[in-house]
């Protein structure tokens, strides 16, 4: 086949991202301040604010059930154990409702697993959670949601994270990572100079990828989508023939570093 060389340089502007912040402790105070200001949800209802605090010992594995309604976080850190936040605002439509609900919700951190247990949703109650976990930096994941996204910052392992409405976003993480969203975009920021592990596999049905890569990254990039554009502010080479599908060799190569949509654009940008 032959070699062409292509520059994709269809946007002017490079991708502007802000990842979390690996050891984000004031995100869930400041969670807590916009519940109480009455900031998320149904104003004409009462409701409980409510962050519980949890510490448990690290596991081989550590798996979290999202429910209904709730985002997860993971942040990595040098500490030996996991810290788990629980976010959870539940309301009703008196404050005696409310009161009683909140009392039934409970979070279960045994054996290796994090998860929410409370009562069905009823004419005007309705609960959710959310957790922000901090992990060893070396730690096995897997997450999933339904109304929520996920996200993990600074942790090296295996990681399985599913979501339906909601995006994926990883920052610096490395091992073998798969992200998988019906309803969300997928981001990822790459760290150092080629993958450590056996690789990255994102995708999504409906909506947008965008991956920040280092300047002289190692990898094998594949990328797709059925029914969006691509955009690179940096050359690359493809052999054979360009087509919704682009496979190639970024540096010296390296592991796959996969990320495709069906409906959606892809962005690819160097920082």
């Amino acid at each position: 086949m032959s070699r062409h060389l292509i520059s994709l340089l269809l946007l002017a502007t490079v991708i502007s991202a802000t990842p979390a912040r690996a050891q984000d402790e004031a995100g869930p105070a400041r969670w807590l301040e916009g519940c109480e200001r009455n900031a998320y949800g149904n104003r004409s209802r009462s409701r409980s604010c409510e962050l519980r605090e949890y510490t448990v010992p690290r596991t081989s594995q550590l798996v979290v059930d999202g429910k209904q309604n709730g985002s997860v976080a993971f942040f990595g850190s040098d500490r030996n154990d996991v810290r788990i936040v629980a976010m959870i605002q539940a309301e009703a439509g008196s404050e005696d409702e409310v009161a009683a609900l909140a009392k039934q919700l409970k979070v279960e951190t045994a054996g290796g697993r994090v998860r929410t247990d409370g009562p069905e949703w009823r004419r005007n109650t309705s609960w959710s959670v959310s957790y922000h976990i901090y992990v060893p930096r070396q730690s096995n994941l897997e997450a999933e949601t339904y109304n929520g996204g996920v996200s993990a910052h600074l942790v090296i392992g295996t990681m399985r994270f599913t979501a339906m409405n909601g995006g994926i976003s990883l920052d610096q993480v490395s091992g073998d990572v798969r992200g998988r969203t019906t309803n969300g975009g997928v981001h990822a920021r790459l760290a150092g100079s080629t993958w450590s592990g056996s690789g990255l596999d994102l995708r999504t049905t409906n909506g947008g990828v965008s991956l920040m890569i280092p300047r002289g990254y190692n990898a094998q990039l594949e990328i797709g989508t059925v029914n969006g554009g691509m955009s690179f502010d940096f050359p690359i080479t493809v052999r054979g023939r360009i087509d919704r599908q682009i496979s190639t060799q970024l540096g010296s190569g390296g592991p796959v570093v996969r990320a495709t949509t069906t409906n959606g654009g892809v962005r690819i940008s160097q920082r």
